[in-house]
């Protein structure tokens, strides 16, 4: 089995460095991944300036890697049409260190790279840790392995990934798999009005997250739980229930 593994958080990121060692465990491994950090890019693609590719090399284990000078959906795309001979069995995005739940989907790096991977017709998991702060991804990264083999075994239908996201507990402590479907997740945004040296005003972006009544289902109070959510997301995003009713209108 040959897995692309790439993330939003950065090839240095722990999340990902821990998966990668994981993943190796089942799979031959190529990781094409963001030099730095690209959260919340959603699926930004890089159309105005070179994309910068560089070989990326650890000792432990002794392996070479891809850093990529765009976006998570960048990597996907050039993983795929130049850097690769035949395509992967799977597309892994992650572990991001925080939880991709319900709204925050569309704004996710981290879910926009398996995104890009079912897109082509690959099989994807985007998986997200539920901790902004330090944590052991160890547990999630042996969650992530089962989910992965589970999905070469069982198979997706088209155009469709799983969203997976796991409370930050020790692996004693975490609760069964949840089948879920995507919450809601508000913010109350901020923005702090700042100057620059210069005098030109800027603005910093800030806030809190507002939780809206979910239902028990969702993959928000799955975590909430400390159940491990399984979210399948697929792309079609037309509303099939009010097409019949826009052909009444008078356009």
């Amino acid at each position: 089995m040959h897995i692309l593994l790439t993330n939003d958080d950065g090839i240095n990121a722990p999340g990902i460095q821990t998966l990668w060692q994981e993943l190796s465990k089942i799979a031959n491994i190529t990781v094409v991944a963001p030099d730095s950090e690209r959260s919340a890019s959603s699926q930004a693609i890089t159309v105005h300036h070179p994309i910068r590719v560089d070989r990326h090399c650890v000792e432990e284990p002794p392996i070479c890697a891809w850093q990529v000078g765009g976006t998570p959906t960048d990597c996907v795309k050039i993983a795929l049409d130049a850097l690769l001979t035949e395509p992967p069995d799977v597309v892994v995005s992650g572990i991001n260190q925080g939880s991709n739940l319900g709204t925050d989907v569309l704004y996710s790096g981290t879910v926009s790279a398996a995104i890009e991977g079912a897109l082509h017709g690959i099989p994807a998991v985007a998986v997200s840790l539920d901790s902004w702060h330090p944590f052991d991804f160890g547990p999630a990264a042996k969650i992530t392995s089962k989910i992965v083999l589970s999905l070469i075994e069982k198979k997706l239908p088209p155009n469709t990934l799983l969203n997976v996201n796991i409370p930050a507990l020790p692996e004693s402590q975490l609760g069964q798999i949840s089948i879920t479907k995507l919450g809601s997740r508000n913010y109350e945004n901020t923005f702090e009005r700042r100057e620059d040296p210069r005098g030109r005003i800027y603005y910093w972006m800030g806030g809190r997250i507002v939780d809206s009544d979910n239902d028990p289902d969702t993959d928000i109070i799955a975590i909430k739980q400390g159940k491990i959510s399984v979210t399948p997301i697929h792309f079609d995003l037309t509303n099939y229930r009010i097409m019949n009713l826009l052909a009444t209108w008078e356009m």
